[in-house]
């Protein structure tokens, strides 16, 4: 029996695409939890909270994408979207940049001095330290 063809997998932002390639297993964090996504998998639509989404590619390299929510979609064909406000890639992420951000707006969420923008760029920098934390945890 052959093995199935990997999954075709597009990251897409509002403003960009973040990333496209070939995957074998992706695992991301939905509003009921976390779903693996493997060649094969019945067709979906779901809800994303503030991830990193883990994408292993079918050469066996871990993409790591930091995504602020959004939607996953897999269609009957492998083809795997995942649509988010903001997104980036692991070597994009500052770490300290992320923490700065998430201290920053947490104050000013405690001064009630926020915009709905201040709430996606807090999600996103959640995210990214997910992202950061994966990373730094394949290095170990």
């Amino acid at each position: 029996m052959a093995a199935p063809k990997p999954l075709h997998v597009d990251v897409v932002a509002a403003d960009r695409q973040v990333w496209k390639g070939d995957a074998v297993n992706i695992i991301i964090r939905t509003t009921e939890g976390d779903i693996g996504i493997l060649p094969g998998h019945e067709p979906i639509f779901a809800n994303l909270v503030p991830c990193a989404a883990r994408i292993i590619t079918d050469d066996g390299k871990q993409e790591v994408i930091a995504v602020d929510g959004g939607y996953v979609a897999v269609d009957d064909k492998g083809h795997v979207s995942i649509l988010a406000q903001y997104a980036s890639r692991s070597g994009e992420i500052s770490r300290e940049g992320a923490q700065q951000d998430v201290d920053k707006i947490s104050r000013m969420m405690d001064r009630n001095e926020f915009s709905e923008d201040d709430v996606h760029r807090l999600h996103l920098a959640q995210a990214q330290l997910l992202a950061a934390k994966h990373i730094a945890a394949q290095k170990d």
